[in-house]
């Protein structure tokens, strides 16, 4: 795990800490290119009443917006959570090199907890994947939320 991994990853924070900050749940995602952030967002699911809302999926369809690429090779993508299997579509379809995650989803994980699909070899693209980055901070943003919920 580099430094840039770690600053990525507190910009991912950043961005969850804004959505629990809403009420939403705290997710957040930054990409990164050439160490630069492009875009940045967290879950906007009851903001924008639609269930894709999702960080991962918001962040990628900004930077390909700035980028006026629908394909992001060389991108970083930081996220707070395991991605799940629409975010982890995306992240194929859009070819996403790189994907550095801080907590473990045992739910619905797409990146090694329920399946790979990131990493499958039936598809046509395979991102790196590094995850437990910063997981203590991730998972406990997490579950605090959740505890004020219950």
């Amino acid at each position: 795990m580099s430094a840039a991994d770690l600053a990525g990853m507190r910009l991912a924070l950043e961005q969850a800490a804004l959505a629990r900050d809403v009420g939403e749940i705290p997710v957040g995602a930054v990409v990164m290119r050439g160490g630069e952030m492009v875009a940045a967002a967290h879950n906007e699911t009851v903001e924008l009443n639609h269930p894709t809302a999702h960080a991962e999926f918001l962040a990628i369809h900004r930077a390909m917006a700035v980028s006026g690429d629908d394909r992001l090779p060389d991108a970083i993508l930081y996220v707070t959570l395991e991605p799940c299997a629409l975010c982890a579509g995306a992240i194929v379809l859009t070819k996403v090199g790189r994907v550095v995650f801080g907590a473990w989803d045992e739910k619905a994980g797409m990146a090694g907890s329920i399946h790979d699909l990131l990493r499958h070899s039936a598809l046509n693209h395979r991102a790196e994947v590094l995850g437990g980055v910063l997981e203590p901070e991730c998972s406990t943003l997490l579950r605090d939320f959740f505890v004020t919920r219950r």
